[in-house]
């Protein structure tokens, strides 16, 4: 998942940032309204977390222009503001939730997986394709019922693959949402953790999981007989 942070508190970014990274997620930063605005035009994010007081576009105003042209990403307002007018003018300018400073890092964590989980409540807790199973919760991946452990990136990677399995995924697509804005798209990054990924939860296995659609990218399916 990718997430966006409208943040201008280095102190309170650097510590978001950091615990998102940490969780397997994509972050990107932005440090005023404005760029917050300008950097949601030019990708797609999972989920945008936005402090209220920012510089140049407060966050009140970024979440109601966002909404009035028809962005649906969730949105989590962050804010020291606790009154209860506040909180009425974020959810009603079209934030999805509210949280206030200071906040202990496991309840954004929660808050920020039931927005995720919002319209989409029908849907399993684990991922899973053949005899391939992914725990988002406790990120275990297991694979015939045998645990495979893998670094951070690769079970990014290999979750971002199952949310989109059957369908064929570009590798700018797939470095936009496992890494962050800050990635080269056209290193050979992906082609590398792809390569780990197979040799992990592939190998020795059938049906392979993991395929290359020459010159498109990749996608994970179970083959036709």
């Amino acid at each position: 998942m990718r997430i966006l942070v409208v943040e201008d508190d280095p102190s309170v970014s650097g510590f978001i940032l950091k615990g998102l990274r940490e969780e397997h997620y994509a972050v990107d930063l932005a440090i005023d309204g404005e760029a917050g605005l300008s950097m949601v035009d030019l990708t797609t994010y999972d989920l945008i977390l936005l402090d209220v007081m920012l510089p140049k576009v407060n966050g009140f105003e970024v979440c109601q222009r966002l909404r009035a042209a028809r962005n649906t990403t969730p949105i989590l307002l962050l804010t020291a503001r606790e009154t209860v007018e506040d909180r009425v003018l974020g959810l009603d300018t079209g934030a999805d939730d509210y949280l206030t400073k200071p906040f202990a890092f496991p309840e954004l964590l929660a808050r920020i997986r039931a927005l995720l989980r919002r319209g989409q409540a029908s849907a399993p807790t684990q991922l899973t394709i053949a005899d391939l199973e992914l725990d988002p919760v406790t990120h275990k991946v297991w694979r015939g019922g045998k645990e495979i452990v893998l670094t951070n990136k690769e079970y990014t990677l290999l979750e971002y693959l199952l949310r989109n399995a059957g369908r064929v995924l570009t590798r700018t697509a797939i470095t936009e949402h496992v890494w962050d804005i800050h990635y080269d798209s056209v290193t050979n990054i992906v082609d590398v953790h792809i390569k780990a990924l197979r040799h992990k939860m592939d190998r020795d296995m059938s049906p392979q999981l993991i395929h290359t659609v020459r010159g498109v990218g990749y996608v994970l399916r179970v083959p036709e007989a």
